[in-house]
């Protein structure tokens, strides 16, 4: 899809491009979710689902080390790096400004290799909503 739209001159702005905030690196349990948050409620804040996919935050992180930025910024400059433009939600303006400054990372190929190796696509466990707000998503 994404060569279409570059071929097209359509832009693309991706949803929830921090995967709900998981990717900020700050949800190990569902306890980090506040008990009125609507997550608690989705299939990928199982804590079952946070388990398995804190393997792959927890791998993206060592990368972002490697750069002495946060997850956050990886997952930002990467899909920056797909041609997109991404435009993350947070309540917090140290969180804005991390998440500004990802535009100026540049990612070799090599990261952007490795990062791919990490986080294949449909890798992440848990649908990403419940079955009626992906029909809903449908529409």
């Amino acid at each position: 899809m994404l060569d279409t739209l570059r071929e097209l001159g359509i832009g693309f702005v991706p949803f929830s491009p921090l995967g709900r905030g998981f990717l900020s690196g700050s949800i190990r349990t569902v306890d980090d979710l506040d008990a009125t948050d609507a997550r608690r409620n989705l299939p990928r804040f199982s804590q079952e689902n946070i388990d398995a996919n804190l393997k792959i935050v927890d791998r993206l992180r060592e990368l972002a080390e490697q750069r002495e930025i946060e997850v956050a910024q990886l997952a930002l400059a990467w899909v920056i790096s797909q041609g997109t433009v991404p435009i993350p939600g947070t309540k917090k303006r140290r969180y804005l400004e991390q998440n500004a400054a990802a535009a100026a990372i540049e990612l070799t190929a090599e990261e952007i290799a490795a990062i791919d190796d990490v986080s294949p696509r449909g890798v992440a466990a848990g649908a990403r909503n419940t079955p009626a707000g992906l029909k809903r998503d449908r529409l």
